[in-house]
């Protein structure tokens, strides 16, 4: 038997992959050694923002005398956090089973993509590409397709001579699993991973430390994001050390101690959880592509725009691929190879500068587009002007106890000038297409979803002021951003 595609890994990527293939009437096998759902659904995505819920919640309840309320914390109950945790997890990947098992031939196991070496005829299509599956039991069954789509997603990365015990010095896979929050922790990178377990950490009584070797946190957003995260986190109590280099982790006892550098100024950080948050690289060892020659000098899968290999019938998606190592991003991919492989017409690339990117940090950061650097290299000062609205201003920012705020980045002048009903930014200048928005706040995360309407479609601030947009609600200041950029402010001055 030989599918039209078979897919190693059962992740995000993978299973979208997968269940576009199949809607679209291709028959489909689906390669996975652990849980369906990957690490998203079982050690990332949804464990940590279910953790991230529980200090929402608290949050909350550290303020409740500013919102009239009477309430005592008693702590956190670890079997009872650890319940919902595995709760929420429980259900989606029942939900993900059963969808797998209807959509897929299901071959449990570990992966490795080879040349056919049987020198039977192939049948027409074969991409001369099998799968070898290698049980629990050691037995390897041999499963082929016309199409092989790689998506075995990311291994967390450390820092060289930093030994991970998994107790003390741990990565975001063991890490996220306490029910007892540390007394005190050292997180060693500033990214999304880490700020976001400086937000789970804090409000539960940890001292946090976030230990960061560029300028500035999350530094692949744009400047005014990280600088407000960071001056929020500075007011809640955190630490924050950047452009520092971790010299030592040592193990002492139940504790650890790092030795950080700022400049010529040397430290030392006791801590008795330690927290390698330095990213995550492509899970591509032992999955045969090494062999077949299609490895980018760091372990990614060379692909093209669209997911292809330079072998026929051999694809990539998701983290193996050097594109954003997001969930949302590796499901596009993965609609995009399965689209590919189906023969529908004018399929276009994933646009991975207008896929959000989200930080659920307290506040939260999202963006999508350009940063206000990135756009400025690209258009020149002149070609390019801002507008931004805080959240101060915003009823129900005020309620949150926010202080985030808006940030729209648009183009200006010559072809934004004779653009029909064309605004005018506070300069004067032509208020041309939306290149970037930026938002720090309450419900970032979900606001940014309008925000990608406007950047993918390049439309003009004078045409997304026209929008109403509900009072009170967080979305005014969306709103209240392209109003600004328009040329014809509201509240905002």
């Amino acid at each position: 038997m030989i599918h039209d595609i078979v897919v190693i890994g059962g992740g995000p990527g993978g299973y979208a992959t997968a269940f576009r293939a199949h809607a679209r009437g291709l028959d489909v096998a689906l390669v996975e050694r652990a849980e369906i759902g990957g690490t998203c659904l079982h050690r990332g995505c949804i464990p940590s923002k279910a953790t991230l819920h529980v200090a929402e919640v608290l949050e909350e309840v550290h303020r409740a005398d500013v919102l009239g309320l009477k309430l005592t914390y008693d702590g956190i109950d670890g079997d009872g956090l650890e319940a919902f945790r595995r709760g929420v997890i429980s259900g989606l990947h029942k939900g993900l089973v059963a969808l797998t098992e209807q959509r897929t031939t299901l071959h449990r196991g570990h992966g490795r993509v080879v040349r056919d070496g049987a020198g039977a005829p192939r049948a027409r299509g074969d991409s001369g590409l099998v799968v070898e599956v290698t049980g629990d039991d050691d037995e390897v069954t041999t499963v082929r397709g016309r199409h092989v789509v790689l998506a075995t997603g990311s291994v967390a990365r450390s820092i060289p001579g930093v030994e991970i015990d998994g107790e003390v010095v741990q990565t975001s896979d063991q890490a996220l699993w306490f029910t007892t929050p540390p007394r005190r922790a050292v997180i060693v990178g500033g990214g999304a991973i880490g700020v976001e377990f400086a937000t789970m950490w804090a409000p539960m009584g940890t001292e946090v430390t976030i230990v960061e070797a560029l300028d500035r946190l999350l530094p692949l957003e744009d400047a005014d994001s990280s600088k407000l995260l960071q001056r929020a986190f500075t007011r809640r109590g955190i630490d924050v050390h950047t452009g520092a280099r971790v010299e030592a982790v040592t193990r002492d006892g139940d504790g650890a101690t790092v030795e950080v550098s700022v400049g010529d100024d040397r430290r030392v950080l006791e801590a008795d959880r330690v927290l390698i948050a330095t990213g995550r690289g492509p899970r591509t060892d032992d999955t045969g592509v090494a062999e077949l020659g299609v490895l980018d000098e760091r372990g990614f899968v060379v692909t093209d725009a669209f997911g292809a290999t330079e072998l026929d019938g051999l694809w990539a998606v998701g983290d193996v691929r050097p594109t954003l190592a997001l969930a949302h991003a590796a499901f596009a991919e993965g609609f995009v190879v399965a689209d590919r492989i189906a023969g529908v017409e004018d399929v276009q690339p994933v646009d991975h500068v207008h896929t959000p990117r989200v930080t659920y940090s307290h506040p939260e950061v999202a963006s999508v587009g350009l940063t206000e650097v990135e756009a400025r290299e690209r258009f020149g000062d002149d070609g390019v002007a801002v507008a931004s609205v805080s959240f101060r201003g915003n009823a129900k920012g005020i309620i949150a106890g926010s202080d985030g705020t808006v940030k729209v980045v648009h183009a200006t002048g010559g072809a934004a000038a004779a653009a029909p009903g064309v605004g005018f930014d506070p300069t004067g200048r032509a208020a041309g297409p939306v290149l970037g928005v930026h938002i720090v706040g309450p419900h970032a995360t979900d606001l940014i979803g309008g925000a990608t309407l406007a950047t993918s479609w390049e439309a003009l601030p004078v045409e997304l002021a026209a929008i109403t947009h509900a009072h009170p609600s967080l979305e005014e200041a969306l709103g209240e951003a392209f109003q600004v950029a328009a040329g014809v402010p509201f509240h905002a001055h």
